[in-house]
């Protein structure tokens, strides 16, 4: 015989809805598949009064006979819950990829105000004052019973390992804590010297519609410590849920944030640079090594690495080697000006480093760059595809400049301009002890002779000002050729291993005669 094919029919006399309850408990910061272990859920009045049915019917073939069968097992009768009783959604904190911590000692949660005095409305003010809650509920003494695990409704509660990382929180609405506008912060301490950072989520309340008893609160969820409060890697999760009075609570109506929080580790990933020499010079070849450390609980993937290289430093690409847990590891690279990316295909196991060496040679150019590159690598988690980087590591090399050289050599001299024409002729003397500054701020002081000079400066334009105030008894000739000359300034093109000239043409200043 075929085994029975069974056709579930679910029947009520009556239609009825099922509504969230009125508890809104701030709650689990990242959804996960870990089941929680109750859902806060009430049938509305009519449904408290009716009884539910439920009964299947199922039709099967006998293969030897070819007969058809039907039948209906029995029915089943379901008394709906008292509105009385509530059963809430938990919070709960997980792990980065959504697993139980293994010790919960010393975690603690809280929800704060806003500092008022803030306008980004992002820093911590007060604690919020929620409404005290007692377990059992005590009849008639105006207390409502609280809700498993914080059945006192503490604020800032302390997670215990027994549940394992559960909470709740419940907001009043009866004090205005769900009307729209409101916002609260809530914070996630781990305990000292933890692996993992404080966690804030900043929740707000748009909307609020419906009468007491069957009300519709849409609230928004943002991560203001830019990591994502769901498995899907979301910063911001707007939600919508439905208020259900508890008539045993002394009228106090409970809101549910639902929300899993995951706790990360503060530095998942760790990238160090060096290099095989402290100096080189034109013509060299500096070999790197980029250390990439998972410190992940997790397996990282997707790698790749940005490295930015000094003005004149030339990637050799055929020299890029990866290894990881000592075996080759397939590296591919790009070149885009000075910025090299390296990519792989390869999962970083926790606590194992990936190596990446290459090489790059130095050009003349060099002597004109800084000799400092840096490295920046990101990564996924291979459990959650949550995003990490660390960086910029950096390398100093110092640059030598060997036998090559492409700085050049600015002269000038300042002089008395007898014929104002702006060159020096013989009987035009040199003034001593003049002040040249240059746009870099060097101080220059003239020879005795007038004469001053710059070595070693790098090629491209250079400004000099003649300081008027270190030649007491001068001032600036005009020039009678030349207007541009007529300035305290001058500006001259310096070319790779080049000489420029830089005059500056003075008079004595004469004082005019006492008319009498």
């Amino acid at each position: 015989m075929s085994r029975p094919q069974k056709q579930k029919q679910i029947t009520s006399s009556s239609s009825w809805r099922q509504r969230l309850t009125a508890s809104i408990i701030l709650g689990s910061f990242l959804h996960t598949t870990i089941p929680l272990p109750a859902i806060a859920q009430q049938t509305n009045n009519l449904a408290t009064s009716l009884p539910l049915t439920n009964q299947a019917t199922y039709t099967y073939t006998d293969s030897a006979s070819n007969y058809e069968y039907q039948g209906s097992s029995s029915q089943i009768n379901v008394t709906p819950i008292s509105p009385n009783r509530l059963v809430d959604p938990l919070g709960r904190i997980l792990g980065c990829g959504g697993t139980i911590l293994a010790d919960y000692t010393g975690f603690s949660v809280g929800v704060y105000e806003p500092n008022s005095s803030d306008p980004t409305g992002t820093e911590l003010g007060s604690l919020a004052a929620l409404t005290r809650t007692e377990l059992p509920d005590i009849p008639n003494n105006n207390i409502p019973g609280g809700k498993s695990p914080n059945t006192e409704n503490s604020n800032p509660y302390f997670l215990t390992n027994n549940p394992a990382g559960f909470y709740n929180f419940l907001l009043d609405p009866n004090k205005g804590q769900t009307d729209p506008g409101r916002s609260y912060i809530f914070v996630v301490n781990p305990p000292p010297n933890s692996i993992y950072k404080q966690r804030r989520i900043k929740i707000e309340i748009l909307a609020s519609s419906g009468i007491q008893g069957n009300a519709v609160v849409r609230y928004v969820a943002t991560s203001l410590d830019g990591q994502p409060i769901n498995l899907t890697g979301e910063t911001r999760v707007e939600q919508t849920v439905v208020l259900v009075s508890n008539a045993d609570a002394v009228g106090l109506d409970l809101l549910a944030f639902e929300f899993t929080t995951n706790m990360c580790q503060a530095n998942q990933l760790q990238i160090i640079k060096t290099g095989d020499r402290a100096a080189a010079e034109p013509g060299d070849t500096v070999i790197y090594r980029l250390s990439i450390k998972n410190l992940a609980d997790a397996g990282l993937n997707n790698i790749f690495v940005t490295d930015n290289l000094p003005l004149g430093f030339q990637f050799l690409p055929k020299s890029v080697r990866g290894e990881l847990d000592g075996k080759a590891v397939t590296l591919t690279s790009e070149r885009n000006g000075n910025t090299v990316i390296f990519r792989t295909d390869v999962t970083i196991p926790t606590e194992k480093v990936l190596n990446i060496a290459y090489a790059a040679q130095l050009t003349a150019d060099a002597l004109r760059g800084t000799g400092r590159n840096s490295a920046i690598v990101n990564a996924q988690r291979s459990d959650n595809r949550f995003s990490t980087k660390d960086g910029p590591a950096t390398h100093q090399l110092k640059i030598n400049p060997g036998i090559l050289s492409d700085c050049g050599t600015i002269i000038g001299r300042v002089f008395v301009d007898k014929n104002f024409d702006g060159e020096q002729q013989p009987g035009e003397p040199g003034v001593p002890n003049a002040v040249i500054f240059m746009e870099d701020g060097n101080r220059i002081t003239t020879d005795p002779n007038g004469l001053f000079s710059l070595a070693n400066a790098l090629p491209g334009n250079h400004t000099g000002v003649l300081d008027l105030s270190s030649l007491p008894g001068y001032t600036l000739a005009p020039n009678h050729k030349f207007r541009e000359r007529n300035s305290q300034s001058r500006l001259v093109r310096l070319e790779p291993g080049g000489l420029v000239r830089m005059n500056f043409a003075v008079t004595p200043t004469f004082q005019e005669p006492v008319k009498k």
